[in-house]
């Protein structure tokens, strides 16, 4: 695969600068949602079981190159030690004699979590000169935050190049999976798109049709493509202007062999509330006065049938407006039945994005999944098909 893994590098007697995302919720200054800490602790324990000192660099929120107390990666630090059982020690900056001190400071078995990254205004530029004092603390680089691979940081891109570089635990576990969905996925392959704009996915579904051999379009953005097929939807939400944008990825999907399908009923109501009055109607069929809420029944079988004969299966985004019920019947019943299918061995499914992994839990069907993506921006730009620079400075 070209990059290296905890695996290739000697790590005894060595200060590692792990790279990690600890960019939790936070309310009153406590983690409400340790999900991210929890990921982590492989890969530090997998470090200091190898007779490395792990040495924490991340940022936190976006205080843009200020020194924003709220912001302080010390309010991370209960959660850290809690999570892993171990003391943390903290240090004030993450470049300099505070760092340095931190990581002197820390004994045999303890984690050194330095200060937020972005308090240097020079972290998102990529500053070579931030880089080489980040790099002047350790010895090795280890990156375990595939969710900030895609931006060109200097503790994601520049430090990478100053050091021995490899992949921590998560890391390798997200290129693996994605890897196997879309670099030589078992086909055939079938992809869900959903969520409301087709503006927002153009480049998503661009290269989806060239790489996958099925494409299901669901959400708000399936209203644009029956648009585009001179379907009326009523008052649901559509990009009328999208429409010529539309066709072209249908008739890119003929030229590549890719067989897009587009709901053929669709739930709809009068009101955009839990609860609301709502009907099933054809998707050729949507009355003037309403709007498409939800995919129907027979689209989900005939998803289901789709994804009965695939071998394996990339989703994102939901299929209809999810967070409000009854209109998450069609995410639900199709994530549970990728989830059976899973279940079975019968598919491998990879997911990812904000909405799809809370509309995936919402439908009890996570856990059953082959792989779920922490990662929002940094999936969607893989399966864009670009080249993250987080992940691209680890080859070699």
């Amino acid at each position: 695969m070209g990059w290296k893994t905890l695996d290739d590098v000697a790590l005894a007697g060595k200060t590692v600068l792990l790279r990690v995302d600890i960019n939790v919720p936070m309310e009153d200054g406590r983690v409400t949602d340790a999900t991210r800490i929890e990921k982590i602790v492989p890969t530090v324990e997998d470090i200091i079981a190898r007779g490395g000192k792990p040495v924490l660099l991340a940022h936190f929120d976006r205080p843009k190159g200020k020194v924003v107390p709220e912001m302080s990666l010390r309010h991370v630090q209960p959660a850290l030690e809690s999570a892993l059982g171990r003391k943390v020690v903290f240090g004030a900056d993450c470049v300099g004699d505070a760092a340095r001190d931190a990581i002197a400071a820390a004994g045999p078995g303890e984690v050194v979590l330095l200060e937020n990254t972005r308090f240097h205004a020079g972290e998102e530029k990529n500053d070579p000169a931030l880089a080489e004092a980040m790099a002047a603390l350790g010895d090795i680089y280890v990156n375990d935050a595939f969710s900030a691979a895609h931006r060109a940081h200097a503790s994601t891109a520049g430090l990478a190049h100053l050091r021995p570089a490899a992949a921590g635990r998560l890391m390798e576990a997200e290129l693996k999976a994605l890897e196997a969905a879309l670099g030589t996925p078992v086909r055939p392959v079938v992809a869900v798109v959903g969520g409301a704009k087709v503006s927002t996915k153009l480049d998503l579904l661009g290269n989806l049709v060239t790489k996958v051999d099925h494409l299901v379009i669901g959400g708000g953005m399936a209203n644009t493509f029956l648009v585009a097929q001179g379907i009326e939807v009523g008052k649901s939400l559509a990009e009328r202007d999208m429409a010529d944008t539309a066709r072209e990825i249908l008739h890119k999907a003929k030229a590549a062999g890719c067989t897009i399908h587009l709901p053929v009923d669709v739930v709809v109501a009068r009101e955009f509330k839990a609860g609301a009055a709502s009907e099933t109607v054809a998707a050729t069929a949507c009355p003037a006065d309403a709007m498409i809420l939800d995919a129907g029944p027979a689209t989900v079988a005939a998803l289901t049938a789709v994804f009965e004969s695939a071998k394996t299966l990339i989703w994102n985004g939901p299929l209809g407006a999810f967070e409000i019920k009854p209109f998450d019947t069609a995410t639900n019943a199709a994530a549970q039945a990728a989830a059976r299918l899973t279940q079975a061995g019968k598919l491998v499914s990879v997911a990812g994005g904000g909405d799809t992994v809370a509309a995936l839990n919402a439908a009890g069907a996570a856990d059953s999944f082959t792989f779920i993506s922490t990662a929002g921006g940094a999936f969607l730009e893989w399966m864009e098909g670009k080249e993250l620079p987080g992940v691209a400075a680890l080859m070699g």
